[in-house]
């Protein structure tokens, strides 16, 4: 995990506020077919954004009673998905959780709502839990300092899962319980992968003393992850 951060990280973008984000994922989108898994996954991670920003832009209003440690955690977030998009336009090894998503982007077995769910999973299960690693070490503080952020930036994800499953839903109907799609999707929930990422950045935490422990247990929540998304991107019957 390390090592790869040391490869990826001089390719990726400087990130430094939300506004370099939001921009930065314009461009993505604007580099890709609108078919393309992550382009798909794109546009939702950029609707996330752009109300994560209005909410922290209303400070208290929107939930944030701490608006610069929910910008640092938003901004530490988006770095790691941008940092694994720009390696894998460098010809890099992306993290696992990642890899799937990138080799199935053109598979035409695949249909959009599980390229948006894979991306998704990728972000939260693994990205998320690092992100907080990451705002705590930049803020100085431990990771229940920024636990109500994490809360807020959770409910949020939470409240746009179901406008995604339905406008990237096949068809204006709900699924038909024959639909190997609606087995598939019914195996996971953004809701416990959240819950999930919050119990692992605490495990990351009380393990930050003992680098190599701390290095193992990345390395298989990377890999668990991957495994999942791998599972989500299963090609599927028209």
């Amino acid at each position: 995990m390390a090592q790869l951060e040391r490869i990826t990280q001089p390719h990726a973008p400087a990130v430094d506020g939300v506004d370099t984000v939001l921009a930065r994922m314009r461009a993505v989108g604007a580099d890709l077919p609108p078919r393309d898994g992550v382009a798909v996954f794109n546009r939702v991670y950029l609707a996330v954004t752009e109300a994560l920003d209005r909410a922290i832009d209303t400070g208290r209003a929107g939930g944030f009673a701490d608006r610069r440690a929910a910008a640092t955690l938003d901004v530490r977030f988006a770095e790691r998905y941008l940092t694994a998009v720009d390696a894998a336009s460098h010809g890099l090894r992306a993290p696992a959780c990642w890899r799937p998503l990138f080799q199935f982007r053109r598979h035409p077995g695949v249909r959009p709502l599980q390229f948006a769910l894979a991306g998704i999973n990728a972000h939260i299960g693994h990205d998320l839990a690092l992100a907080v690693m990451d705002t705590c070490r930049t803020l100085g503080c431990e990771p229940t300092a920024v636990e109500d952020e994490f809360e807020r930036v959770g409910d949020i994800l939470v409240t746009l899962e179901e406008r995604i499953r339905e406008e990237l839903m096949p068809g204006p109907d709900l699924l038909q319980v024959a639909d190997p799609l609606t087995h598939l999707l019914g195996s996971w929930t953004l809701e416990r992968a959240r819950d999930g990422a919050w119990a692992a950045a605490q495990a990351l935490w009380a393990l930050r003393e003992l680098p190599a422990l701390s290095a193992e247990f990345g390395h298989r929540l990377d890999a668990s992850v991957g495994l999942v998304s791998r599972m989500l991107l299963t090609p599927l019957p028209d």
